[in-house]
């Protein structure tokens, strides 16, 4: 399965270009890959019951590099492979569409199973609660939204259905009639990194909830 790598100075992310949200950070580039192999039962689970034919690989080929900057090396991902620039088409929208939705499932699903119970602290004591993680979830979409020329007003603060349907509206609106230009020149993304970068960041937590669920 063709993946890209973005490389920072301290840490390295490997990403299915294909399947957004399959993304996975180490500090070198065979950790990296490893940690994509590792966890691809993991997004197989996420997207069950989609339809959408995830089978996970084998192996990897590395078709692209890109490079890193500060928000690599602080954690997430920054840098958007070529694919991403290319135009969706109505049935890859739907195709975005249903692979949100899975993600979103697989969230709520962790969230569900943890509810009730105590998440395990980092090795310093820390680490965000269940109510902060959705929180910090519904906030980063609102960012994120902005990234395609949209607002969320009332649907951050009402949670993350709300969002949800926020977002499905903006990205329809976004593939069909382009991503408006920033009033200030400020960066925009395409409609492809936006689900890529938005189904990461709704599954590491995901996982994050899973891994830290207090026996």
């Amino acid at each position: 399965m063709d993946v890209y790598l973005e490389v920072g100075a301290k840490r390295m992310f490997a990403g299915a270009l294909e399947w957004p949200g399959w993304c996975r950070a180490a500090r070198d580039e065979g950790s990296a890959l490893e940690a994509l192999l590792a966890y691809a039962p993991r997004y197989a689970a996420a997207l069950k019951g989609s339809r959408l034919g995830f089978e996970a690989p084998t192996d990897l080929r590395v078709v692209e590099r890109l490079p890193g900057d500060a928000t690599t090396d602080f954690g997430a991902p920054s840098a958007a492979p070529n694919i991403d620039a290319e135009p969706m088409t109505e049935a890859d929208l739907r195709r975005a569409q249903a692979l949100l939705r899975a993600c979103w499932r697989a969230f709520d699903a962790a969230a569900d199973a943890a509810t009730g119970k105590e998440l395990r602290k980092g090795p310093r004591g820390g680490g965000r609660d269940l109510e902060t993680i959705v929180e910090h979830v519904v906030g980063a979409d609102a960012g994120y939204l902005r990234m395609i020329g949209a607002k969320a007003g009332a649907e951050q603060e009402a949670g993350p259905e709300p969002m949800r349907a926020a977002i499905s509206t903006a990205l329809a609106s976004a593939v069909r009639d382009g991503v408006p230009p920033s009033p200030r020149g400020g960066k925009r993304w395409t409609p492809r990194y936006f689900v890529r970068r938005s189904a990461w960041h709704v599954l590491d937590h995901a996982w994050e909830i899973e891994d830290r669920i207090e026996d």
